[in-house]
């Protein structure tokens, strides 16, 4: 958690109200106290007022930057770029510029009387125990589980279901500093083994290990220059296969573009320059690929990627004969093909062929001709956001209106039931192979942390299997969702959240976010920054502006490239709604974005 970033929302209107908003949240340490932020007194503080012990208003001097005459000719162009300078980070010119900055903008920060009760708080609801989907594997269940404020979250196995979790790897303890992350993990079917992947300083380049689960201790393999690659383990569960680029030159690893991404088979046990090649493009240079192998052990498949598309390629080996070719079984780039599973030679595909929000599709290898193609789950209303082939059929998590919707299906790709949801929320997960009876999912919402779900698929009973323990009451706030006009006509959906019992007139601060770009779709998820603007009467408003991935293909290009403009015109039209129909008034909107949300 990094308070610095997080404090920055507030400081509007923090700076404007000091005193006041330390009055209030210095004594919500007790329920009583916190709940008088529901109230009048919570705008009062939260309004842009300027009482006399806040930092007096000032005209800052900023630090200086060079100028500098540098120009480059782009395409016939010249463009003078005065701050090139500046895009070395390390030089010591840099490095002043960039001290002198924080030293003016936390030194003002460190004057706001509410900066440090809002610190105090926000790490006092941070503090509550995170967990992750389990997978499992050979009667084992691998989760993670971050127990508070830790940095990253430690994998755990239970032995079974209602067992004492057992620590397999702590990935906190990896470097002194901090510095070494996890990136992912794969575990053997039998549940014997664990491949993990780490990186070191923020690198997008991993190495990867393997661990003994019985034991905890890591075996002699390591796996080095992988990036952007996952462990598929055999169904023997000998080794893996895995993605790896060449080594690079020395000294300038961080600094080299990677082409020609290959695929290697690792057995267990021997040093990597023993490693299989399975499979290159060396007339390719940009393709990667991405290995599967399917639950009966007979194929691997791959999933080619290019780049940031979401178009991609599907190609397969047979692995029941050894030495048999790797077959391009789509290779056009025509569409989005996400491989589920299969049934023997019968491969299933989540795609957007033909169907902009999405559908499942089957395709036999042994006669693949589009024109045998069969459509398994077609088309519906709502965007299908993921697919999986778990247990006897299928699960298709869709986006109904920005909100987690759940069918579950049978082999044949007929609607057996729908998931039972909470109001507005978001799931994930649903993983498992085809041979499981149950799975788990998780769910979260704009005022409740993510609770894991065990998931019968015979029955359709979901039962908890992990809750958080919270820091303040769920049940206290609501969410409401409404459909604004944008510029053009358009219908966007957005999201309000308050404290329960908010009033639209106009007495509550608004902050709004948007982010509308490269089919990310933003549903209902939970932030601790958000709670504690709710806690103290502010209203969370997200909407879901075009160029995301809500109704599916078509909203997203709607809010692409050269329709960029509906992106920033529905962000527009929403913070106009929330002031004519009287949530907030123009004075009390804060805007909020990040990355392309940003722009």
């Amino acid at each position: 958690m990094k308070p610095r970033k997080i404090l920055a929302t507030f400081a509007l209107f923090a700076a404007g109200a000091a005193a006041h908003a330390a009055n209030a949240m210095g004594g919500a340490s007790g329920p009583a106290e916190r709940a008088q932020d529901a109230g009048p007194a919570a705008s009062e503080a939260l309004a842009p007022k300027a009482p006399a012990s806040a930092p007096a208003p000032a005209r800052f001097e900023a630090p200086a930057a060079r100028r500098e005459d540098h120009v480059d000719e782009l395409h016939g162009v010249k463009v003078a770029d005065p701050y090139r300078w500046l895009e070395d980070p390390d030089s010591a010119e840099t490095r002043s510029w960039i001290d002198a900055e924080n030293h003016l903008t936390f030194g003002y920060l460190a004057k706001i009387p509410a900066r440090e009760p809002l610190k105090k708080r926000l790490t006092e609801l941070w503090n509550y125990a995170k967990f992750g989907v389990p997978v499992k594997r050979g009667g084992h269940y691998f989760f993670t589980w971050n127990d508070g404020l830790r940095n990253q979250a430690p994998i755990y196995v239970l032995d079974r279901l209602d067992g004492e979790p057992r620590l397999l790897l702590d990935p906190n303890g990896l470097s002194a500093d901090g510095t070494v992350a996890l990136k992912d993990f794969a575990v053997s079917h039998d549940g014997r083994l664990m491949a993990y992947g780490l990186s070191s300083a923020g690198s997008d380049w991993e190495i990867w290990k393997v661990r003994d689960v019985a034991t905890g201790k890591d075996l002699a393999d390591e796996l080095r220059w992988v990036k952007f690659s996952a462990a598929a383990w055999t169904l023997d569960d000998a080794g893996f296969f895995y993605s790896r680029f060449a080594e690079p030159h020395a000294g300038t690893e961080l600094e080299d573009a990677n082409y020609f991404q290959k695929v290697y088979y690792h057995r267990v046990g021997t040093p990597q320059a023993e490693d299989r090649l399975v499979y290159e493009r060396t007339d390719q240079k940009e393709l990667g690929f991405i290995g599967t192998v399917t639950d009966d052990g007979h194929y691997l498949v791959i999933t080619v990627w290019r780049g940031t598309e979401i178009k991609n390629g599907s190609y397969y080996q047979d692995l029941t004969k050894p030495g048999s070719p790797v077959v391009r079984l789509l290779d056009t780039f025509d569409a989005s093909y996400g491989f589920l599973g299969n049934d023997g030679p019968t491969f299933f595909f989540q795609t957007d062929l033909a169907a902009p929000r999405g559908r499942v599709i089957a395709i036999d290898v042994r006669d693949p001709d589009r024109s045998k193609w069969r459509e398994m789950i077609p088309q519906g209303a709502d965007a299908l956001q993921a697919a999986r082939a778990v247990g006897p059929g299928f699960v298709g998590l869709y986006l109904h209106d920005a909100a987690s919707r759940v069918e579950v299906f049978d082999a044949a790709g007929k609607s057996k039931r729908a998931v039972q949801l909470p109001g507005l929320a978001t799931v994930d997960g649903f993983l498992g192979e085809r041979g499981d009876d149950e799975t788990f999912y998780s769910l979260e919402s704009f005022s409740r942390p993510a609770t894991i779900y065990r998931y019968d698929l015979g029955t359709g009973a979901s039962t908890v299997f992990r809750e958080p323990k919270l820091g303040f009451d769920p049940d206290a706030y609501e969410t409401r969702q409404v459909f604004y006009p944008s510029k053009d006509g358009t219908k966007v959906p957005m999201f309000l959240t308050g404290r329960k019992g908010w009033k639209e007139d106009g007495s509550a601060p608004v902050l709004l976010y948007g982010y509308g770009g490269f089919n990310i779709s933003i549903t209902p998820d939970f932030h601790v920054r958000n709670l504690v603007w709710m806690e103290r009467g502010g209203l969370l408003a997200i909407a879901n502006l075009r160029g995301g991935g809500e109704y599916g293909e078509e909203w997203h290009l709607a809010g692409a490239k050269l329709k960029k403009q509906n992106v920033f015109d529905d962000f527009a039209a929403a913070a106009e709604w929330l002031v004519k129909n009287h949530v907030t008034t123009r004075e009390k909107l804060i805007i909020d974005g990040r990355s392309n949300g940003g722009l």
